[in-house]
């Protein structure tokens, strides 16, 4: 379940350091009962960032395959083993 708490929560600073790496969610910061802003652990943010890239590549791939842009495995291989001389 996410966390929202009020930006006035923002003052105390170790508290919310301590909540953001206890939770593997975001924390969601409310102004005036709306949605301001969400802050996370820079461990959450770098994995989330890493899973984001992954998706990207999968879907760049996907449109290849989609496209018919695709190699012969052997021949990648024998190519990669010319290029450094394997």
């Amino acid at each position: 379940m996410p966390q929202i708490i009020p930006i006035r929560d923002l003052k105390n600073t170790s508290e919310i350091s301590q909540m953001c790496h206890a939770s593997n969610e975001p924390i969601f910061v409310t102004k005036n009962g709306y949605g301001d802003m969400v802050i996370m652990s820079m461990k959450m943010y770098e994995e989330k960032m890493f899973m984001l890239d992954v998706y990207s590549k999968l879907i760049a791939a996907e449109e290849q395959l989609a496209e018919g842009k695709v190699l012969d495995g052997d021949a990648s291989i024998k190519s990669l083993r010319e290029k450094y001389n394997v």
